[in-house]
């Protein structure tokens, strides 16, 4: 199936500014977020918005996607080149081993090997993102068999070389094709390519060599980390094999939605209602912010949709590129349910104002009475 535009996603035009591009990602992320929206499907769109916004708000990846869309444009050439090396039924490897008797390099099976890396996915409340914290996970992993060390034998026993491949893990095999008679190398179908044999398999592990766990892990999570963002834990993934190093475990973080504040990056959005009266007259309020309560002054005649801006009340930066902003945006809620006292009340405030507009909003009626005349 394939993917939507990322411009169709966010319902904005291909020339829109980054300020639109952003403003709709907010709108649709705080729709589908699926701590907020429950519908079934709501977390694939959550996830579909997260794309095109990450693509469309950086420079370099929006000129290459305006250029190419969803396709690669290395796709094909590279790792999985002459799109993917098939030439009827033979792959390129194929070809080379048969004419050259496995000219190709093998891996050494008995070589050290790093172990899998692993993810955890934890979630976060929208504090404990900003502030970070200290907690410990418990994770499902391979560990080396007390038991048997790691040998994958019964104790007081060892592996065996295996006989069939010398140890090498791969088998010479004859093959006709039509350059004659060739020899082929393949993985050792009696060790599965390890070189070893153990014919008396370790109880605990069934020969393995690794037994299943629930480790726990102690996990510092640093402030400011966002939804998304993912910490590595070096050398806490999977064992190395022969020896290696163990794994990495990426620790994604998904942050729940605020039912007050919004996130941008590091800075905070929230919207605060004003009466009519604290709007006309102005007002000292209390607002809250993730790191308490401050007071902020109204000036007399706000209007809604005016900001404020409350200077290092966001979010630390994750990389300690100091500190966010919170931006306030004012609401002027018209009141509902009037007393007759209250109704007479606004009805003497028109009377003694003339209900006349101020010299702005004039200008703006000016504007608006010459375009109809067609001045």
């Amino acid at each position: 199936m394939s993917k939507r535009d990322h411009y169709e996603v966010l319902g904005v035009s291909k020339s829109a500014s980054k300020d639109e591009i952003k403003k709709a990602y907010r709108k649709l992320s705080k729709k589908y977020h699926p701590d907020i929206n429950k519908e079934a499907g709501s977390d694939e769109k959550f996830k579909e918005v997260k794309e095109a916004y990450e693509t469309l708000s950086d420079d370099q990846k929006r000129a290459h996607y305006d250029q190419f869309g969803h396709t690669d444009p290395n796709q094909g050439f590279g790792g999985g080149g002459f799109g993917g090396g098939d030439f009827g039924g033979f792959g390129f490897d194929d070809i080379f081993s048969s004419i050259f008797g496995g000219g190709t390099r093998r891996r050494d099976p008995n070589a050290p090997r790093q172990g899998a890396d692993l993810q955890y996915t934890m979630t976060l409340s929208f504090e404990d993102a900003a502030f970070g914290k200290e907690t410990t996970i418990e994770i499902p992993r391979e560990e080396t068999c007390d038991t048997c060390k790691g040998s994958g034998a019964k104790p007081g026993t060892n592996p065996e070389t295996c006989s069939h491949c010398g140890g090498s893990g791969q088998l010479n095999v004859e093959q006709n094709t039509p350059f004659g008679k060739v020899v082929n190398r393949r993985v050792c179908h009696h060790c599965e390519g390890t070189g070893k044999i153990i014919k008396n398999k370790c109880a605990d592990c069934g020969g393995k060599g690794k037994i299943k766990k629930r480790k726990k892990i102690n996990v510092t999570i640093p402030a400011g980390v966002d939804d998304g963002q993912q910490l590595r834990l070096t050398g806490q993934g999977e064992p190395g094999v022969n020896g290696g190093p163990a794994g990495d475990l990426f620790v994604v973080f998904h942050v729940r939605a605020h039912e007050f504040f919004e996130r941008d990056g590091d800075d905070i959005y929230c919207e605060m209602p004003l009466t009519f009266v604290q709007a006309a007259l102005g007002d000292e309020v209390e607002v809250p912010t993730l790191h308490g309560k401050v007071k902020l002054k109204i000036p007399a005649g706000t209007q809604t949709g005016t900001k404020f801006r409350l200077r290092g009340k966001g979010v630390q930066n994750v990389r300690g590129y100091g500190q966010g902003d919170q931006h306030i945006v004012v609401r002027v809620v018209t009141p509902t349910n009037l007393t007759d006292k209250q109704k007479d009340i606004i009805r003497e405030f028109t009377e003694v104002s003339g209900n006349l507009p101020d010299e702005q909003e004039m200008s703006f009626f000016d504007k608006v009475k010459r375009a109809f005349k067609g001045d």
